[in-house]
């Protein structure tokens, strides 16, 4: 459902000025709503498809991973913390898209069934965590702000890619450790 939210919004928010809604930290305290409408915000046509094609690829992992509702609030956790942390770098004044949030979906994912699953699930999971963090450590996310090339028709911004698997990574953690504590058995 959460996917869902995402898709529609970012084809909605197509059609707005993205003044209104792309994330501007000088904006952020006085704008919170920016820490979500962010990710509605797309820069060209490809951009959005891609992003759409994202969503779908993680609400397949989500389906077929059968992942609880607990995984999908850790999701929508780090939603916000995703674009809150890009204050890190001062040189990016503007962000829009949702290839952040996006990782974060995956890193929940990933951590997830790397914890719950068994078998050939948690191998994959592994993988898929592995894969992730290859990818995010050759980015170089903490290098300049914006990127150009990689067949992009915008500029991108990598570090976005790590606040989201970060904040994906932490609030998946947080949210297995509750769960765990609620299933202790009381002495």
């Amino acid at each position: 459902m959460l996917s869902a939210v995402m898709a529609a919004c970012s084809v909605v928010a197509w059609w707005l000025p993205t003044a209104w809604i792309d994330w501007q930290p000088a904006l952020s305290s006085g704008e919170p709503w920016r820490a979500f409408s962010a990710a509605f915000v797309h820069w060209s046509a490809l951009h959005l498809g891609a992003n759409l094609l994202g969503v779908a690829m993680v609400a397949a992992l989500g389906f077929v991973g059968r992942l609880p509702w607990p995984a999908a609030a850790a999701w929508a956790l780090a939603w916000p913390l995703t674009q809150q942390a890009l204050a890190i770098q001062p040189a990016l004044a503007h962000y829009g898209g949702l290839s952040g949030v996006l990782h974060a979906g995956v890193a929940v994912a990933a951590l997830w069934l790397l914890v719950q699953a068994r078998g050939r699930t948690r191998w994959l999971a592994a993988a898929v965590l592995a894969g992730l963090l290859v990818k995010l450590w050759t980015e170089d996310p903490f290098g300049p702000a914006l990127r150009t090339g990689g067949g992009w028709d915008i500029a991108t911004a990598p570090l976005a890619h790590a606040t989201g698997a970060a904040a994906g990574l932490i609030t998946a953690a947080l949210a297995l450790l509750v769960l765990r504590k609620w299933h202790q058995p009381q002495r």
